[in-house]
């Protein structure tokens, strides 16, 4: 702001008419909104310039000579090959299912039609034979029969126990 901090205005004990506080704001967004240096360049360089070489010596070739350890060359072959398989299988499923879903309900009702009469059969026939089985036998025993029931119970704080003898 040009004002001195000090200096009380345009309105020193008296009202801003209409067309002075008009101008008085214009006059703040102005200076609020004045450019007083150019905007910011990018603070980023590329130097093109290249590296400079350090001593005089030739490169020297460097072998390769990283040494895998067997364990884990096989671990990686049979990932590979796990992988592979499990992606055939899930192709071929794929396939299977996209097969079967093409086929129409009454291709579907014609072929499980005929197994679910022959378990309808089975189940029969297994229920027959198991109430064939189950034919009465009456036992009849003959002798004295002596019967004893004993019953202790003993019961001390939060434990009780009963032991029933025959």
């Amino acid at each position: 702001m040009t004002a001195h901090p000090q200096d009380p205005g345009p309105s020193a004990g008296r009202p801003l008419s209409t067309a002075e506080a008009s101008a008085e704001a214009a006059r703040l967004i102005h200076e609020a909104y004045r450019q007083e240096a150019p905007a910011p360049t990018p603070t980023s360089y590329r130097d093109p310039t290249p590296a400079p070489a350090y001593g005089t010596a030739a490169p020297v070739v460097q072998p390769d000579s990283r040494i895998v350890p067997q364990w884990a060359a096989g671990v990686a072959v049979a990932s590979i090959g796990v992988g592979a398989g499990i992606t055939g299988l899930g192709c071929g499923a794929w396939l299977a299912l996209q097969g079967l879903a093409s086929v129409p309900l009454m291709g579907v009702l014609t072929v499980t039609l005929p197994l679910a009469g022959l378990a309808a059969v089975i189940t029969a026939a297994g229920a027959a034979v198991a109430r064939a089985r189950s034919a009465s036998t009456t036992n009849v025993y003959e002798g004295t029969v002596v019967q004893r029931t004993e019953i202790t119970s003993t019961a001390r704080g939060m434990l009780s126990r009963s032991n029933i003898t025959q």
